[in-house]
């Protein structure tokens, strides 16, 4: 497979939005004990369970290290395939490769720099040389060429597009200094453009409160449900933190238009209530230096715009709060094709993160 120099813009390639067809779908095994409890093994659990759901619908890979390909195999159904491939953690979206489309149904990786959500300044795990390696990794497995876009430092949880020629972000984290401290707003805003072929770039100004891992990415903030039609993390308590954030993101939204020049739908999706660390749940993780350890009482960034669309299905993170039925009934309006699978997903958020997180869609090409 070539690795390419040149950009999806320049060659007529765009990102396809994630409600597009797919496929299939990545996941990668969780097993660091000093970023999941327990050894992982209540993660393991949920990750089969995504796993399972989602083979359902398309097909479904799960990559593992060496050592847990055969606890993987085991705990997962014969729909899922588990490939061994050296990682260092689970966030496949962040870790692995974007995928772009033309018109003539060709799909392409685009294998972004990778550094662990803020290299030695403010990374929270070391090393993660191996999953820097992914984006070219995943593109051989795909047999697809793949385009370089070198030390350009993104994570792939941290972008939103439309397939429209739209592509939103959260300025938080984009211009956060240990990413890419050397391009101006401008040259990021250049990248993005060249390398997801969009006209457009919306930057949200903040993410999730608490969303301290990723300097807030937009995938726990807002989504796209389809072009024009957007989610957004809400809440109406003032007295949350969240609050600020929520409306900040309403009013900047409620004011642009996206490259088709059209004003975007905004549908609040109502945040579940604090959830914060236990003290068996910290007591669980290893502590190690170089990694963002997991204190009692920390509140997490829950949020259930960190769903993952596919063909046919929407998996919903759920957390056993009241406003688990109120997201239910917004996405059951908002994907009326699809069917709304939910998943108990604490596990998964202590580690950092939610369902998006931990998938990756590859797309089937021209939408077809």
């Amino acid at each position: 497979m070539k690795r390419l120099k040149s950009t999806p813009k320049h060659d007529g390639f765009r990102m396809p939005g994630e409600f597009e067809k797919h496929a299939g779908t990545y996941i990668i095994w969780p097993q660091r004990p000093d970023n999941w409890r327990n050894g992982a093994k209540p993660a393991q659990k949920v990750f089969a369970e995504v796993a399972n759901v989602i083979a359902k619908y398309e097909p479904i890979t799960i990559l593992v290290n060496q050592d847990q390909y055969i606890n993987a195999r085991n705990m997962v159904g014969p729909k899922v395939r588990v490939v061994e491939m050296s990682n260092n953690d689970s966030w496949v979206r962040d870790s692995g490769p974007s995928f772009v489309v033309n018109d003539k149904g060709t799909v392409r990786a685009v294998d972004w720099g990778f550094n662990a959500y803020g290299g030695l300044i403010e990374g929270i795990y070391y090393p993660w040389d191996f999953d820097d390696q992914l984006g070219g990794k995943i593109a051989e497995l795909e047999a697809v060429d793949s385009y370089d876009a070198g030390d350009f430092i993104l994570e792939g949880g941290s972008i939103h597009v439309d397939g429209e020629g739209t592509a939103m972000v959260t300025a938080e984290c984009l211009l956060a200094p240990d990413r890419n401290p050397h391009l101006t707003k401008d040259q990021i805003e250049k990248k993005l453009k060249d390398y997801l072929n969009v006209e457009k770039v919306l930057w949200v100004p903040r993410g999730v409160y608490g969303d301290i891992d990723t300097n807030g990415h937009i995938d726990n903030m807002c989504n796209f449900v389809k072009p024009g039609e957007v989610v957004l993390a809400w809440t109406d308590n003032q007295d949350d933190p969240q609050y600020e954030r929520s409306i900040e993101a309403y009013n900047y939204l409620s004011k642009e238009t996206d490259a088709k020049g059209r004003k975007l739908v905004i549908h609040k999706l109502s945040c579940p209530s604090p959830i914060v660390i236990t003290k068996e749940e910290s007591e669980g993780v290893d502590s190690v230096d170089g990694t963002l350890p997991r204190m009692e009482g920390d509140r997490m960034a829950g949020s259930y715009v960190n769903y993952y669309t596919g063909n046919g299905f929407v998996a919903l993170p759920v957390f056993g709060d009241p406003n688990d039925k109120k997201a239910i009934r917004l996405l059951k309006k908002l994907y009326p094709g699809r069917k709304i699978e939910t998943v108990y997903a604490r596990e998964i958020l202590l580690g950092g993160g939610n369902i998006h997180c931990i998938t990756q869609q590859v797309p089937k090409g021209n939408g077809k």
